[in-house]
């Protein structure tokens, strides 16, 4: 590929470095809009869904694979800036172990109810308080594989943009959809588009397996820690258990997740 056009840079100190860097903290990215996404695979998926990438940084000595130069190539059809850097800047930039050269800064989806769109039957998972971003990351890819149309982020506490989601999820947090919001438009969205809510709780009424998940649901889901908000237990349609044997109380959240989703499948493939 022709690298005559791309900028070069060779310092840690450079602007756009440091910027990159500030990006690993919250309060940056959402001032901005911006957000880093790391590694072929997940930027590979993030072009594929149309984000627009500002600048994406590539490292010589690692990008000489065909699929690092395919997205090379895409990245530059869609304007984005290129920047050449050395292997000392990428571990400055870089939030992973063994980085791929790879490093993309883009602006942030709208990530809005507004722009959701349902099937005919919807299966929907309300994450509320997720204190670790992996868990997100872990239930996006969860949702993809069962086919669900979706995830909804209800509560100032979890941050879709954050690198650990986007590295947890392999990308699919660019190709299903979510919305960030709070509990009052979330239930209103519910109750306007006749979507049950089934609240996943270690004290719920029915065992996961007895419930009807053939109809339209969303799958509420809490923090490990303290559970599902009361709010959600008391205005769930139902609320569902998983039957624990062992000596632990809870599940990992993402976990929960998954079993309740593909219980759904189960049901709807019957």
């Amino acid at each position: 590929m022709e690298r005559d056009h791309f900028k070069t840079l060779s310092s840690v100190q450079n602007p756009l470095v440091k910027q990159v860097v500030k990006l690993k903290d919250r309060r940056h990215r959402d001032e901005l809009g911006l957000m880093v996404i790391e590694g072929c695979r997940e930027i590979a998926r993030a072009l594929e869904s149309g984000i627009r990438i500002d600048q994406l940084f590539i490292c010589r000595e690692l990008t000489k694979n065909e699929q690092a130069q395919g997205i090379i190539r895409q990245a530059t059809q869609t304007g984005a800036e290129i920047l050449e850097i050395d292997t000392r800047i990428l571990e400055k930039i870089a939030y992973r172990e063994n980085p791929d050269g790879l490093l993309a800064v883009a602006r942030q989806p709208a990530w809005s109810l507004q722009n959701f769109r349902l099937g005919e039957s919807p299966l929907v998972v309300i994450a509320t308080g997720l204190e670790k971003p992996g868990n997100l990351g872990s239930i996006l890819r969860s949702v993809d594989a069962a086919g669900g149309d979706g995830v909804v982020v209800c509560d100032g506490i979890t941050d879709p943009a954050n690198p650990n989601v986007i590295r947890a999820s392999t990308g699919v947090l660019f190709t299903v959809q979510l919305a960030k919001t709070d509990p009052a438009e979330t239930f209103s969205w519910l109750r306007e588009n006749r979507i049950r809510v089934m609240a996943a709780s270690p004290e719920g009424h029915c065992e996961f397996w007895d419930v009807d998940w053939r109809k339209p649901c969303a799958i509420a889901v809490g923090t490990e820690h303290a559970g599902l908000d009361k709010k959600w237990r008391e205005n769930a349609d139902q609320t569902v258990r998983i039957p624990m044997k062992g000596r632990a109380d809870s599940l990992n959240v993402a976990v929960t997740t998954a079993l309740l989703l593909f219980e759904a499948v189960r049901q709807r493939r019957e």
